[in-house]
Formats: structure tokens, sequence, C-alpha cells
């Protein structure tokens, strides 16, 4: 079934909550969905593949209930590194444990990994509803149609709805028919809060997005970031942030000649957690060298990557 229009109801609306996956292949445009449904920037996004790492809970509360979204990594072949089993399992957990999920693919394309995601669905055999996004990027519509149907047919299921994530085309439409979809229940959360992850984190993910948006396709794969100090004084945020690299050469592109690389990351990531936290931030990066971190699960786990 293929949704176009809001449905008028006269019926009142009951209370409702429940855990909503957001599921597909990378770069799909699963962060940019999380981050126009809640309304604020929850996840860093970039035109990389694999941008995201963890899973990130928003919240939006509605006066007829309360939606829980986890944005998840891209489910995909890519490699068999620790940190890529650790991008797949996080995705596949969230399938587990969820009460609908939104299985994500690209408008005109479907790939294998769309079938890899696919599958994982129909074996944890949860609700689903399939999200065409990147609309707006087909100039005939019509040619979505046998798109649409072929998709249908690979699937029961409870709705194929077709957006741009961007654009905000047929969000809201997608908004109403997840809340449908979810059990009768009381809120969970305050009406107020947006995610239970801390400043922290999102202190460490916007200067990664930095790293994702500026460097060459294979570099950021390469990095990650640590908070070592957050502390408010004053009314000021001081953070610390460490990027760690695998190799040594990794490090010199990173900082750039005479730093200025580095520097340019770190005002653009500053600029950005002040519009987050609102409040005045002092942000110091350092570089350092951690060898094939992402290959060893030790390291992963000192460094956060863990369920």
């Amino acid at each position: 079934m293929v949704e176009l229009n809001p449905i008028e109801s006269d019926q009142p609306a009951l209370s409702r909550c429940g855990t909503v996956a957001i599921i597909g292949r990378p770069n799909v445009g699963k962060s940019t969905l999380l981050n126009r449904l809640i309304g604020q920037k929850l996840a860093i996004t970039s035109h990389k593949a694999q941008t995201t790492r963890h899973a990130i809970l928003g919240i939006k509360t509605r006066p007829d209930g309360q939606m829980l979204f986890v944005d998840t990594p891209g489910i995909h072949e890519r490699g068999g590194s620790a940190l890529n089993r650790y991008l797949n399992r996080a995705a596949r957990s969230a399938i587990a444990e969820t009460d609908l999920a939104l299985f994500i693919v690209e408008a005109g394309r479907w790939t294998t990994e769309d079938a890899t995601a696919l599958d994982a669905l129909a074996t944890a055999q949860v609700p689903v509803i399939a999200v065409v996004n990147k609309i707006d990027r087909v100039a005939d519509k019509t040619s979505l149609l046998p798109y649409l149907q072929q998709l249908g047919e690979r699937y029961a299921f409870r709705q194929v709805i077709p957006i741009s994530a961007t654009k905000g085309s047929q969000v809201e439409t997608l908004e109403q028919r997840i809340i449908e979809a979810l059990p009768e229940g009381e809120p969970i959360f305050p009406e107020d809060q947006l995610t239970d992850r801390s400043e922290r984190f999102f202190a460490a993910e916007l200067v990664r997005e930095q790293l994702t948006q500026r460097y060459g396709e294979e570099l950021p794969y390469c990095t990650t970031v640590e908070i070592e100090r957050f502390e408010v004084i004053e009314g000021r945020y001081i953070i610390h942030a460490l990027i760690w690299v695998e190799r040594p050469g990794q490090k010199g592109i990173i900082i750039g000649k005479h730093g200025e690389a580095l520097k340019a990351v770190a005002t653009q990531a500053r600029l950005e957690m002040q519009k987050l936290f609102a409040c005045p931030v002092h942000l110091e990066v350092w570089v350092k060298v951690k060898k094939s971190w992402s290959s060893d699960e030790s390291a992963l786990s000192m460094l956060g990557y863990h369920e």
C-alpha cells in the first residue's frame, strides 16, 4: 500500500508508546530522517557511508503518544574488521528489541545490502513500514510507480511510503502512520526529553562529523574521537577531544600544514557544539596514534564501541 496523503479521523486519539528502529543499508538517509522527525540535529550526517556508528535514541512526544526512534548503523557487507562487525551487531540488536521498524531505501535503487537489511527484518519478524527516501532526486515521479510496486512485492510491509527526509515531503504522513502502528501505552520519558545520550557523547560525534565531511573516502573510517575532559565552568563548556588514528601518516594529514586542517575541524565542531548546547564552548583537540584500533576488539570496547 502506498500512502500519499494524510487520512482524517474523528476517532479520539489513543495514548501510544513504542520503539521504532530505523534500518537500512549505509547512506540511504537514516540519520537525516531521524533529525527531521525529532526536529533537531541528533545524528551526524555526511554523504559518506557508515557515518553512524552508534545506535542513537531520538524521542518524539505528541499529544497522542511517544515515539522512541533508534537510528542504527547501516547494515553492510564492507570488510570484516572488528569495527564493521560491531556496526552490524548494533543494527541487528536494535531490530530484535523494537515494536516497529522503518526500512529505508533510496528511490529507484535496490542493492544486495538492501536485500541483506530486509532479510534481517524478515528474520526478526517485526512489523515494517517501507520508507522510500530521496524522492526529491527523481525528476519524473511517475517513474517511481513500478519501483514502489516491486518493493511492495518483496515483503509484507504494513505500508510503503515515499518521502524526502531532506525536504520534509511526506514526513508528517509517515509520522502519523508510525504512531498508529505502535502499541497503546503511556510515555516513558518526560515530554521535553529528546534523547538518552549525554552531551559528552554528542561532543565526540560533532568532532567526528567534521572528520567525515572534510577528509578523503578512507581516512574517516580510520579515526574515532574520545572526550577526555567535559566540564561546565561559569556557564561555559570546557571540552578536550582526542582524535585517534591508526598510522602516523594519518595523524599528519589530519593536522595539516602548520596545523591549519586540525584548526578548521576544531573551529567548525565548536560552532556546532554551541548551537546544540546553546552556550559558549572552549574546545581543544589533539591527535594520537593507536595502531589498528578498528581491528582490535579490546580497543573498540575501551573507546566506547560496545553493546
